[in-house]
Parts: structure tokens; C-alpha cells; sequence
């Protein structure tokens, strides 16, 4: 019986990484970049403001609030016979709005000292001034302002290449492409960007019990099931999946129909084959278009699976078993990672954190049980909590039930040396996708 290990290791020798290529980078979403992306001007390309307000210059906003403050101090000063009343208005410290830039406007304006101009937020500032001043700051009065803050030079604006100077990294070379950089790919210009594409998938069933989901099944028959579930786990892993569907027929047509999605893909996975007199058949196809190798893994559920490369191309191809819940848990553990790596990911795996199960959990010996749970946490302590689901006295038949695996948002990972875990016991648990 092969270790988890030793089978990922077969799997991942075989990954061969497809050629990059240059696409538009509204369609780089989730891709990983093939080459590092440098910005060849400064972003901003000029200095711009930050708020609506005043553009202005802020030693005369300085200036102008310290008027104020000594006019308000002297006039605080003078014995109540002697108050004269508000400061007159020819000694408030009020400047001109001379003008008004917005947003996206390609008339140059220069500002004279000891005035302001009106500004929209993303507005060119005008020649001279260094700063803007909100709009809450300011008592304004017609075409005229009082500030009512100080503020200091470079206050409230954007500076010429604060965000991306010429030469800078935008986006390193094997970073995955979010949203944020798209962005910065659009903001220094790149309409198409280098990336390393999905991996292509086949996915196809085999077995004479199957039919296909538009058909009522006949005594004996049962839904085909897999490669619905797994042409989903493919896309959900970052794949471009080809759904074949079932696949039958005499020899050469089994043949033809497998070599031509070797041809088109970087992984093929076929369930349904690695038992039976049927799947023998199957495994003669296989045999002839390349090397292809069934044994145990030491893990349940899906112990049984085939692995092999086909091909001129030596395409990593998978036979996994005919159980939903066992073929689901078996491309997890297997073909998930593949899949990453190719995909150029630095890690390949799930991440794995440690949770006290709330119930006893029964592993069958000898074989590393990947079995499904709720993973919680607990309000008060913040301590991860997991329910095993399906998890049955002896790791029996209710481990293969698909049901549970819909309640699932992870898989504690038992190892092979044990067989019971009791409640509270501290286990691992991979985390699985996170559903909205």
C-alpha cells in the first residue's frame, strides 16, 4: 500500500507547467502573472486634489488663521466699555476664490498668493498652491473665504507619483491577479498582461450503470454523478474544465474518444474505473496509450485510484473510484494540488489549522482518514470547533455517504497510526471553500 505521500509525489513529478500567454486583462482575473509588470510613468501623473475644497497656498492659510486668532485675542482683551463689537471686516483675513478647476480639466490655472481657487476632488492643482482646504473649513461668503483651519503644505492632495513611479513593480511576477491588480495593470496603461493559463481538464464517467441526469434510471442505474461533481471541483481549483460526460462503447470508440482529450488537455480524470470486469476493459484503452498504475493509497475514503501519463504529451491522467463522496475526497487529496501547481501556485495545498472535535471520531487502521466536518468557532474563547460529519463506529459505509459532504466546510485529517479520536481531542483540519 502506498503512502499519501509517496502517491503526490508520482502525481506532482508529472506536472508540466503550460506556456504563457498574453490575454486582455479583463480576462486575467484569478490567473497567475508570467512576468514582472513595471509602471513606466508616474501615477498620479500630476499633482491632483485629494477632496473637494480650496486649492491654496498653506502659508497663507497659516497666516490667515493666526490673523484671526490675534484679532480674536485683542478684541478678548479690551475691557467690556471698550468692546467695539465683531472684528471689522477689513481686518478678517479673507481670501478671493478667483476661480474653479474640476475634475479631468486641461485649462492650466495659477494661483497668486494670498488667493484660492475652488477644486473637485481628482482636480489638476493649480500653479503654486500646495494644499487644499475642505470645504468644512472654510466660511465662504459669495466669491470670498475665510479659513477656519491651518494646514500644512501637501495636505488633502494626491502628489505626482505618490501611488507608481516610472520603474516601479505594479505586479510581481507570480502574484495572483485580483481585482486590485487589474487596476494598477490598467492604471499605468497595460491593456494585456503575460499569465500562465488554466489548466485544461477532462472530466468523463464510466460504467454500464450510469445515465446521465435528463434520463430516468432504469432498475440497476443509477445518475451520473461525478463528472457533474468533479467538473465543479476542477473549475473551483482554478481549472478550465471540458465535462465529457459518460463515456461507453466497444474498444475503439473508447479509445478515440479518450485520445482526443489527451490531445486538448493538461489532466484528464475519469472515475468509475478501477474495479470491476468493466473497468478492465477500460484499463486496457488506458494501457495502450500510455503507463497507468492502480493500487491502494493508505487513505479513506478512496483508498483505490489509478494514476498514470497518456499520451505523446504524457498527460497526468486519474482513474478514481465510483463513489461520489470517495471520488470527491480523492480529488481533493490528489488532483486539487496538481491542479495548483500548474497553475503556478507557490503553495498547492489547503490551509490547515488545528480544531477540538466536539464528538468521537472511528478511523479505519493503518490508512490517513480525511473525513468531513463543520468547522465553528466558539464565541467566547475564539477556539476552532469541528463536528465530524459522517464519521461513523469504524469508519464504515457512512463515510461514503455524499449527503454530508454539502454540510461540509472542511476535512479532519486523521493519521494513519490512529484509529479513535475522543471529544475534545485536538485534530487537524483542512479548510475547504468558503461558501458566501
Amino acid at each position: 500500500m502506498r503512502s499519501v505521500e509517496e502517491q503526490l509525489a508520482l502525481i506532482t513529478a508529472a506536472a508540466v507547467t503550460p506556456e504563457p500567454v498574453r490575454i486582455a486583462i479583463s480576462e486575467a482575473l484569478g490567473l497567475r502573472c508570467a512576468e514582472q509588470v513595471e509602471g513606466t510613468h508616474a501615477l498620479p501623473g500630476f499633482d491632483q486634489a485629494a477632496i473637494d475644497g480650496f486649492a491654496v497656498r498653506s502659508v497663507d492659510i497659516r497666516q490667515a488663521v493666526e490673523m484671526t486668532r490675534r484679532n480674536r485675542d485683542r478684541h478678548d482683551d479690551l475691557p467690556p466699555e471698550e468692546e467695539e463689537g465683531p472684528v471689522s471686516q477689513d481686518v478678517r483675513p479673507i481670501l478671493p476664490i478667483v476661480g474653479e478647476v474640476t475634475a479631468g480639466s486641461h485649462r492650466p490655472v495659477r494661483l497668486q498668493p494670498r488667493q484660492a481657487v475652488r477644486v473637485h476632488t481628482g482636480a489638476p492643482l493649480p500653479t503654486l498652491a500646495d494644499a487644499v482646504l475642505p470645504l468644512d473649513w472654510a466660511d465662504v461668503q459669495g466669491r470670498r473665504m475665510e479659513p477656519l483651519n491651518s494646514l500644512n503644505s501637501g495636505q488633502f492632495v494626491h502628489r505626482k507619483g505618490s501611488d507608481v513611479q516610472p520603474g516601479d513593480v505594479v505586479v510581481e511576477q507570480g502574484a495572483v491577479i485580483g481585482a486590485a491588480q487589474v487596476g494598477l495593470l490598467a492604471a499605468v496603461g497595460r491593456d494585456k498582461v503575460l499569465v500562465y493559463p488554466r489548466p485544461r481538464m477532462a472530466v468523463m464517467s464510466f460504467g454500464p450503470e450510469l445515465v446521465d441526469i435528463d434520463r430516468d434510471p432504469g432498475l440497476g442505474q443509477v445518475y451520473d454523478v461525478n463528472s457533474y461533481a468533479l467538473a465543479a471541483a476542477g473549475r473551483e481549483a482554478g481549472a478550465e474544465v471540458n465535462r465529457i460526460g459518460i463515456i461507453a462503447g466497444e474498444h475503439r470508440r473508447l479509445k478515440d474518444v479518450i485520445e482526443g482529450q489527451l490531445i486538448r488537455s493538461e489532466i484528464v480524470v475519469i472515475t468509475g474505473a478501477v474495479g470491476g470486469e468493466a473497468s478492465d476493459r477500460l484499463r486496457e484503452v488506458l494501457g495502450e496509450l500510455g503507463e497507468m498504475d492502480v493500487s491502494r493509497v493508505a487513505m479513506h475514503p478512496g483508498s483505490v485510484m489509478g494514476f498514470g501519463t497518456l499520451g505523446p504529451d504524457k498527460v497526468p491522467t486519474f482513474l478514481l473510484p465510483s463513489n461520489p463522496s470517495a471520488a470527491l475526497v480523492a480529488f481533493e487529496v490528489m488532483v486539487r494540488p496538481l491542479v495548483q501547481l500548474i497553475r503556478g501556485q507557490r503553495q498547492s495545498g489547503r490551509r490547515i489549522i488545528q480544531a477540538r472535535s466536539i464528538a468521537s471520531i472511528e478511523s479505519a487502521p493503518h490508512r490517513r482518514g480525511f473525513i468531513r466536518g463543520q468547522l465553528m468557532r466558539d464565541r467566547e474563547t475564539r477556539e476552532f470547533l469541528v463536528d465530524p460529519l459522517g464519521a461513523a463506529s469504524g469508519g464504515g459505509e457512512p463515510m461514503h455517504l455524499l449527503g454530508s459532504h454539502g454540510l461540509s466546510n472542511c476535512m479532519i485529517i486523521v493519521p494513519a497510526d490512529v484509529t479513535h479520536v475522543a471529544p475534545g481531542q485536538v485534530v487537524d483540519v483542512m479548510f475547504l471553500s468558503i461558501r458566501a
